[in-house]
């Protein structure tokens, strides 16, 4: 299929694509660097934590989310040569998830984009985690299916998300893998792994976005934002 509008299903990453993960990150983290009178580079602030999250989902794939954050926290500090947090700050950090903030265009794309496509969440966080997100910043938005990683019991890039969301869209919709399309920002998280089990991919490439970036990026369509790929849909159709 050549057009965005012969497919059925958008299957979404949301941290990263829909919601800006990367200024939740920053804010969550700002009062441990204000503790500690200490400043360092986004992309070092940003690098560090992509490590560290992704060797803790490693380890430990069937924590969840908002506890895997708690967790890494003290380990963030220490590698940045910080002191300590309190557990009560690690907590705060840990229980951010659900307060980041969605980008400007994200509800009216959703929105726009609905009327055309199931639209299927594919989340690394748990489910209470994305229910303060989504009766938040995405407004109470309606999907037509969440997945989260503490559904699957495994974090993206495992295939077992993928292949978890295939069958889940099969078994709701009648709706083939062919006519799914994976729309994420992170190539790491989801565009790589995406290929890997046959699926074309919509690269929402945020404009400055650091975490989950890749030398050798794989997408079908690329756009900077959801809203643009709304445009495009629309002129199709």
């Amino acid at each position: 299929m050549s057009k965005l509008s012969e497919y059925a299903l958008l299957c979404f990453d949301v941290y990263g694509t829909l919601i800006d993960w990367e200024s939740g990150v920053l804010a969550a983290f700002q009062p441990t660097l204000d503790k500690n009178n200490a400043q360092f580079s986004r992309e070092k602030l940003l690098q560090t934590y992509h490590e560290l999250e992704h060797a803790q989902q490693s380890a430990t794939p069937d924590m969840p989310y908002s506890t895997l954050l708690t967790t890494i926290h003290p380990q963030l500090t220490a590698r940045l040569g910080l002191a300590p947090p309190t557990p009560q700050e690690s907590q705060h950090f840990g229980e951010s998830v659900g307060h980041w903030p969605a980008f400007p265009d994200t509800v009216d794309a959703l929105k726009r984009l609905s009327k055309h496509y199931k639209l299927v969440v594919l989340s690394n966080v748990d489910r209470g985690s994305f229910s303060k997100t989504n009766a938040g910043s995405l407004e109470g938005f309606p999907f037509d299916l969440i997945i989260t990683a503490q559904d699957v019991g495994s974090y993206k890039p495992d295939l077992r998300n993928f292949e978890h969301m295939l069958s889940a869209a099969k078994e709701n919709f009648d709706i083939e893998p062919a006519r799914v399309l994976s729309t994420a920002q992170s190539q790491f998280h989801d565009h790589h792994p995406a290929h890997r089990v046959g699926l074309k991919s919509v690269w929402i490439e945020r404009p400055g976005a650091t975490m989950g970036n890749l030398s050798d990026p794989i997408y079908d369509w690329r756009f900077d934002t959801l809203g643009l790929m709304a445009d495009a849909v629309e002129r199709e159709v």
